[in-house]
């Protein structure tokens, strides 16, 4: 586990009246994370600088940089602008919100406010940054923390899930042949045939998120697997036929250049899927665990000719 992920995260409350920055640092401290506190915006930069908060708590009225100046000044900056701030207004009026949020503030707090809405806000904001903070820039699904958490929710709640481990069959091919471009178009490829699969098959609703390079994950109803793989590898393998040169598609194959200069042939790219399912009878309650089962099922899938869906037998699909 990264180092970062074990540590609680830190706010920054700025507001110069000490009575309230002390209400919020505590409650704050009661609820796990870690706090520091300055007195107006000036200070703020200058902490921000020195230890990198993971989140702000801002007064909008402030001597000297106030907090709509302070959120300006952060969103201008490269190195701060993805920085989530809270606005606080001792006002409930329309206007500050507006201004606050045009700042470039994610949300805001009207004083007086208790304890439960503080945290909730401040809990809300930390994790729909980290969500977005890792989507993958290319195909703008959620990356391996989001996939683990949606694994454990649905492990919480009770309900049977299955997990499905997708990628790309002789990918390496089409980078060899084509360039890593060529490549990011048949990654985009598969991501939207896995998105147009998981809106087809309806509720209860399906999840999709991006490992890295070519490799996928979904995470679905167990009698939903069915349909939506095989939507899938029908989708993308005529997307994938279109992102190949006419005469390589034609012939059905590549031809690629070894280091010695011999010429070997490549088949066109199908899909390997592994799955993994858990219910009343075998349950996976540890979201690695369900990933490692689907990934060594996807490795089941790999040693079958074209397109194939390895589900574990040790439970069998409804």
């Amino acid at each position: 586990m990264d180092p970062a992920d074990e540590r609680p995260d830190l706010i920054l409350v700025v507001d110069d009246d000490a009575d309230i920055a002390r209400f919020v640092e505590f409650n704050l401290r009661l609820h796990g994370f870690e706090v520091i506190h300055a007195g107006d915006g000036q200070e703020a930069l200058e902490m921000i600088e020195r230890q990198r908060p993971d989140l702000a708590v801002v007064d909008l009225m402030m001597p000297r940089v106030d907090g709509l100046e302070l959120t300006r000044r952060l969103r201008a900056n490269p190195m701060t602008s993805a920085l989530p701030v809270i606005m606080l207004t001792a006002k409930g009026m329309t206007v500050d919100k507006v201004h606050g949020l045009s700042a470039g503030a994610d949300d805001y707090l009207v004083k007086p406010f208790d304890t439960a809405e503080l945290v909730a806000r401040v809990s809300s904001t930390l994790r729909r940054n980290k969500e977005f903070r890792e989507v993958s820039p290319l195909t703008g699904l959620p990356g391996n923390s989001r996939i683990r958490r949606e694994i454990s929710d649905r492990v919480r709640s009770g309900v049977d899930y299955a997990v499905g481990y997708v990628d790309i069959d002789r990918f390496k091919s089409v980078n060899d042949r084509y360039g890593f471009v060529r490549g990011d178009e048949f990654i985009s490829a598969l991501a939207r045939s896995l998105h147009r699969a998981v809106v087809a098959i309806g509720l209860p609703p399906a999840f999709l998120g991006h490992v890295g390079g070519d490799d996928f994950v979904i995470v679905c109803a167990p009698d939903q697997v069915r349909p939506l793989t095989s939507r899938a590898v029908v989708d993308f393998e005529t997307a994938a036929d279109k992102l190949y040169d006419p005469s390589d598609a034609s012939r059905g194959y590549v031809e690629l250049k070894d280091r010695r200069g011999n010429i070997r042939r490549a088949a066109l790219v199908t899909l390997s899927i592994g799955v993994s399912v858990s219910d009343a009878g075998k349950r996976l309650t540890n979201p690695l665990d369900a990933i490692a089962v689907a990934s060594e099922m996807k490795s089941v899938a790999k040693s079958q000719p074209g397109s194939y869906v390895a589900v574990d037998r040790r439970r069998s699909l409804s």
